[in-house]
């Protein structure tokens, strides 16, 4: 038997999704320090967790000589490896939040000066050894989203 609690209705939903400008994207993701960085391995989508840190606008990770990321932007040519990276900070019970999805290029940091300083600046959080690489993933598209109350951000026009 079909109740009306099983059907479903036009009803307004009470969240609603915020588009959310480059700066206060790259901002949020700079808030957190896990994300997922997507590439392509053997012609498939390939999805890892990591830990980053937003250097001047890019994002850094630490890797490993055998990664297959590391090998990939290590072979690129011209810009880098196309990449894709996500991290976000939504409440798992109310479903409010944030998302932000950069696409762009990776590269491996080879500037002995640079890689010291990322070094310093981000601990790998997984205890490989040989975690002593960097990929910089500059963006080129940035996209965020806001998961919101309603009536606490003016509406989203394009959601």
């Amino acid at each position: 038997m079909i109740t009306d609690k099983d059907m479903i209705t036009d009803r307004q939903p009470a969240h609603r999704r915020v588009t959310l400008d480059r700066a206060e994207a790259l901002r949020l993701l700079g808030s957190v320090s896990l994300g997922r960085v997507v590439f392509t391995r053997q012609a498939l989508p390939t999805v890892r967790p990591v830990n980053h840190v937003l250097d001047d606008g890019d994002i850094v990770i630490r890797t490993h000589a055998g990664a297959a990321l590391t090998s990939q932007a290590r072979q690129a040519v011209g810009p880098g490896v196309v990449v894709a990276y996500e991290a976000d900070a939504i409440d798992p019970d109310t479903h409010l939040g944030w998302s932000v999805v950069i696409t762009g290029y990776a590269q491996v940091v080879t500037d002995a000066d640079d890689l010291a300083r990322i070094r310093a600046l981000l601990q790998p959080w997984a205890a490989l050894p040989g975690m002593d690489h960097a990929v910089r993933i500059r963006p080129v598209l940035v996209t965020g989203v806001l998961l919101t109350t309603r009536g606490a951000a003016p509406e989203d026009e394009g959601a």
